[in-house]
């Protein structure tokens, strides 16, 4: 089997679903029979700085010919495509989302990363997407050819499965996972939360603490500006033994993204019974289907306020969906068949 240079930024540990999606392709490709060399780029990326740049391409540089480089997108996208043409080993861009569809990025530096991932993944033999939505995306908006680009989404633990053994809190446990960034939403959420206080309920949003402090303060002192203090808790990060107990209390799932190239998250949820409430932002409509959960528009508070009501409130809904997610749940494949989708394509090359 061709060798594979897995080219990533940062901590390869770091608890997002981007990173768990690239531990576990490694494993998998390994699995599936690839010598695979891990290649660690700086933790700037997608804002690298030039000797950051001058590093990357020249691990890359050295990279041998009959090997293939797998670069994860958050590093691919900001790499000067004129250097990555001279690479002597083919490329396979890994993109879990376009790095312009970033929440927050001013139109200049939006206009500049389209541009320079579209040059970017014109250098790439192939491209590796998470989702259909992705896939559309980068026809539609970047150029790349339909046929060159394999759809591998993530798999899904079988440990995930245990909507049997879930037992509902009372009050009724709202449970959100996602590192506490702009793009995640916990604004909205936490508005709409405050438009049903009437109600009983807590809930916990559970991700990274680190990654953006200034949102993490503003989103504190929203909660506390809405008295939600006693009732919202943001922990940190979790492990996903602490996350499926957590899962196990729930009565739902809510997450108000404002795009998702995919959203592990969910699937993970549905595959534990939970009811889903959640915003259209990119590809959440191709994982979570109106059987398993409510998907509103994005930043519609109203609208979230009022699905969250409707299965707090209506029980006869709130088992539909529950077990319309436990379906979907049993319907996402293993990581074997993600990492086998991956290993055809680079060996195709």
């Amino acid at each position: 089997m061709r060798p594979v240079a897995f080219a990533y930024p940062g901590d390869l540990d770091t608890r997002t679903g981007g990173y768990a999606y690239d531990r576990r392709l490694i494993a998998e490709l390994k699995g599936h029979g690839h010598k695979v060399a891990l290649v660690k780029l700086a933790d700037t990326f997608p804002n690298p700085r030039e000797r950051d740049i001058e590093d990357a391409i020249a691990q890359l540089a050295a990279v041998p010919a009959g090997h293939a480089i797998v670069i994860d997108g958050l590093a691919l996208g900001t790499l000067p495509a004129d250097r990555l043409a001279t690479l002597k080993a083919p490329i396979v861009a890994l993109v879990h989302h376009p790095l312009a569809l970033e929440t927050g990025l001013a139109p200049d530096r939006a206009e500049r990363l389209a541009a320079s991932e579209r040059a970017a993944l014109a250098t790439a033999r192939h491209v590796i997407v998470t989702s259909p939505h992705t896939r559309e995306t980068l026809v539609a908006d970047f150029a790349v050819p339909q046929g060159k680009i394999t759809v591998a989404v993530p798999g899904l633990d079988a440990a995930w499965r245990q909507a049997v053994l879930r037992r509902p809190a009372d009050p009724p446990l709202i449970v959100s996972v996602a590192s506490i960034s702009e793009r995640k939403g916990f604004d909205t959420l936490t508005a709409a939360l405050a438009a049903i206080a009437d109600l009983s309920w807590r809930a916990v949003f559970v991700g990274s603490i680190e990654r953006a402090p200034e949102t993490v303060e503003t989103l504190k002192a929203q909660i506390a500006t809405a008295g939600l203090a006693e009732r919202i808790s943001i922990p940190g990060e979790a492990d996903e033994d602490t996350i499926r107990a957590l899962y196990r209390e729930a009565t739902l799932f809510a997450l108000a993204s404002r795009y998702e190239g995919f959203g592990m998250v969910f699937a993970e949820a549905m595959a534990s019974g939970l009811p889903i409430v959640a915003t259209r932002g990119g590809a959440v409509g191709d994982v979570v289907p109106a059987a398993a959960g409510i998907l509103v528009e994005v930043d519609d508070v109203e609208g979230m306020a009022t699905a969250l009501r409707q299965v707090l409130t209506d029980t006869a809904l709130a088992a539909r969906l529950s077990e319309g997610a436990d379906e979907m749940g049993h319907t996402f494949a293993g990581w074997p068949n993600t990492g086998r989708l991956v290993s055809d394509a680079v060996a195709a090359l």
